[in-house]
């Protein structure tokens, strides 16, 4: 919804159409040289319990790139 309320365009290819050989193929080499060579600057890891601080920035519009949340780091309850 955000990417639409500010008239941005997301934009892929659906991979699902392509046989599985292919997929890996692409996947592998998006994990190689199509890698964005920046990566660990645009973007950060943070723990789930430290969403709520996270989000305080993201309403003050103090976040720049990405931030990804690790749901699960431990072992599963099983």
């Amino acid at each position: 919804m955000p990417f639409i309320l500010r008239g941005v365009n997301l934009l892929g290819v659906h991979s699902g159409y392509f046989p599985t050989d292919l997929r890996l193929k692409l996947w592998a080499r998006m994990a190689a040289d199509l890698r964005p060579q920046n990566l660990r600057e645009i973007a950060q890891t943070i723990a789930f319990d430290e969403l709520p601080d996270a989000l305080d920035h993201f309403l003050a519009g103090t976040v720049r790139g990405r931030i990804v949340v690790r749901i699960f780091s431990g072992q599963p309850a099983c």
